[in-house]
């Protein structure tokens, strides 16, 4: 019995576990932000492309 109880109590102070777990979470969070920022960036880049290609139509006469 006194072995159990020794392997919980080693079991509960193991915070090694619960580390992994934060850094998922992190890495998840960091993966999310990338994404979005990537997107956004994609998004505002094909805005600005067709403005110019706009531009450049009108100029050269259609």
């Amino acid at each position: 019995m006194k072995h159990i109880v020794t392997q919980a109590k080693r079991f509960l102070r193991d915070e090694q576990g619960a580390t992994m777990v934060e850094y998922g979470l992190m890495i998840a969070l960091i993966a999310v932000v990338c994404v979005a920022t990537i997107t956004l960036i994609g998004t505002n880049l094909n805005t600005a492309f067709n403005t110019i290609l706009t531009k450049l139509q009108t100029a050269n006469g259609g």
